[in-house]
């Protein structure tokens, strides 16, 4: 009899971010577009299985609800990637990262940011995801 052994190829990590923010969650927007609390009410690209709920991590784009803010941006549907949440995650390189709080940015169907400058510092995650958010942001960790 004779044994087939199975190459064993050893692949970067990959990593692997708990989606910590559920629909519905309330999460603080940290741009200048003049929302200041949104709801979310999808997450897009994930599929979920049938009766359970799909959650966001850091780089998700969501669509949003606006809760509070400015009254020509209050009560609007509009998408926001996620750039911080509190659940830690673990880094390919080793590190630990996590934020003081969850935080958005609003962003249209492109992934252009809404405002003009992002208050905060944005997970690297997101910039690398989202282009265009990493252009306003002033801190990158």
């Amino acid at each position: 009899m004779v044994r087939r052994v199975r190459a064993v190829t050893r692949y970067p990590p990959l990593m692997k971010t708990i989606r910590s923010l559920p629909y519905g969650a309330r999460v603080p927007v940290m741009d200048n577009s003049g929302a200041k609390v949104v709801e979310i009410i999808a997450v897009l690209g994930h599929k979920v299985t049938r009766g359970s709920n799909p959650s966001a991590t850091i780089g998700d784009m969501v669509v949003v609800s606006v809760k509070k803010g400015k009254p020509d941006v209050r009560k609007k549907v509009s998408r926001a990637v996620i750039i911080q949440t509190r659940q830690k995650f673990r880094r390919p390189d080793g590190t630990t990262v996590h934020f003081e709080n969850n935080a958005a940015v609003l962003v249209d169907e492109d992934g252009n940011p809404k405002g003009t400058e992002i208050k905060g510092a944005v997970a690297r995650e997101a910039v690398e995801r989202w282009p265009g958010v990493g252009r306003v942001a002033s801190v990158v960790v």
